[in-house]
């Protein structure tokens, strides 16, 4: 089953690699979706693809990048998005 969430990081995720770490992740699961920084220092990431892939990401985000230090995940189950491929902004 295809699902689409949109997650929201918290904590140091900016500056520090997490959107690229992110892609990596998301491309090897097979993932659309894309992450962005917010102008409130969290990351936008949205996710679509199989559940169990899904699944597994949003674990990945807990400690995507080395340097950051994820500190929250606010999760949007059902999240509407029809774009391609993974991309970062």
């Amino acid at each position: 089953m295809v699902v689409c969430k949109r997650i929201l990081v918290s904590g140091r995720v900016q500056g520090v690699g997490y959107r690229f770490y992110t892609m990596l992740e998301a491309k090897r699961l097979g993932l659309v979706g894309f992450a962005r920084n917010l102008n409130d220092g969290r990351v936008e990431v949205v996710a679509k693809g199989a559940e169990e892939q899904v699944s597994q990401f949003i674990q990945f985000l807990n400690h995507a990048s080395p340097a950051a230090n994820v500190t929250s995940l606010q999760i949007e189950e059902n999240y509407r998005w029809d774009g391609k491929g993974f991309s970062t902004h």
